[in-house]
Parts: C-alpha cells; sequence; structure tokens
C-alpha cells in the first residue's frame, strides 16, 4: 500500500512537471450511461488517461495523430497544445499507417467484420452480416471512419468493449479509445478531419 502511494506521488510530480492538464469527461446521454455501464470495468492506467500537454507533433490544430509505437493519440489544439489519450493499435501483423480523412462519424455503430476477419476468426461468423451497436459491440461508443483519396480503408477511430488492451497491440489494425475517450474525441474531430498514424 506504502509503495503504491509513493508511485502515485512520483508519477504526479512527473505529470506536474512536465505540465500536463486532466480533460474534463464528457457529458453522456442517457444511452451512453446505460451502455457505458454493461461494458466491463478495467482500471487504467494514469498514463493512458487524458490529458493536455505541449503539442509533439509538429501538425496544425484540428489534427489527429496517432503513435503506435507509444500507442498515444494526439488531437492537436490552438496554441501548440494536444490532447493525449491512450489507445490500443494493431499488432505487428496488421498495423496499419499512414494518412487519412474522417470521413464519417458513428455513434454506437453497427459493425460488419470485414470479410478477410471473419476468414481469420470463424467465430465471428455468426456476426458475418453486420452487428447493431451496444456495449457487446467491439467499435464501442463511437467510432470516426477512415478514407484515403475518397475510398474506406476500412481502419476506424473507435471505443472499444475491451478496455484491458488500452496501452497494448491487440486489434486488427483500428486504433482503439477507452469508450468515454471516443466520446471525447468524437465530439472535438469533424468530419473532414486530418488523420496522421506513424
Amino acid at each position: 500500500m506504502k509503495q503504491n502511494v509513493i508511485v502515485a506521488l512520483a508519477l504526479a510530480s512527473l505529470l506536474g512537471a512536465c505540465q500536463y492538464k486532466s480533460v474534463n469527461a464528457p457529458a453522456l446521454s442517457e444511452r451512453d450511461a446505460e451502455y457505458i455501464a454493461l461494458v466491463p470495468k478495467f482500471e487504467t492506467e494514469l498514463t493512458h488517461l487524458p490529458y493536455e500537454i505541449t503539442d509533439p507533433t509538429g501538425q496544425p490544430p484540428g489534427t489527429v495523430v496517432v503513435d503506435t509505437k507509444e500507442k498515444f493519440l494526439y488531437y492537436v489544439l490552438p496554441n501548440k497544445k494536444a490532447i493525449r489519450y491512450g489507445v490500443a493499435t494493431g499488432d505487428e501483423a496488421f498495423g496499419w499507417t499512414g494518412e487519412a480523412t474522417v470521413q464519417r462519424k458513428a455513434e454506437w455503430p453497427r459493425w460488419t467484420p470485414p470479410a478477410e476477419m471473419v476468414a481469420r476468426w470463424p467465430h465471428l461468423k455468426p456476426v458475418a452480416g453486420g452487428m447493431n451497436g451496444g456495449p457487446e459491440n467491439p467499435l464501442g461508443a463511437r467510432a470516426l471512419y477512415l478514407y484515403q483519396n475518397g475510398h474506406d480503408t476500412l481502419y476506424r477511430i473507435h471505443g472499444t468493449n475491451e478496455p484491458e488492451t488500452i496501452g497494448r497491440s491487440a486489434s486488427s489494425g483500428c486504433i482503439r479509445m477507452r469508450n468515454i475517450d471516443a466520446i471525447d474525441l468524437f465530439n472535438r474531430v469533424p468530419v473532414g478531419a486530418k488523420v496522421v498514424v506513424s
């Protein structure tokens, strides 16, 4: 117990020295609160909670930047600031990098696994035709759909029903966020926003 307190104090001191500022959780609709309550609970590491920080990306305000190696997503703000969120990214075999545009956004989106995913994981056959949004849906509370040159990349920035994966390489290439963070990002990012994944 004493060791946990020392670690927490050391981390708080470090965060203060780096001028990290906590980000307030967004307001939730009744449906959001109801569905999120049904998702398994997991204590996210402090480093993967959202913070406002000095922008490390050099990108213009309004850009979303995903650092797949460090497992952070940055939403660039004016005045050389950014909000940093912890994410899960594609494991090595399924990672994706590049530039894209947010072409559309959805709340509690329907999920249809791509054919190659169903072929890889036959247990998905029952939902091959699609799965309605809700607490059991892997896309979670929100999804931002990434397009290149007007074509769907099939990659998304989305919530998750597996919050324990945040900070790890765990997905089939998509960028997963805690549902509360996906809602916050969804509220900030407009359709047409630039996304850089590296």
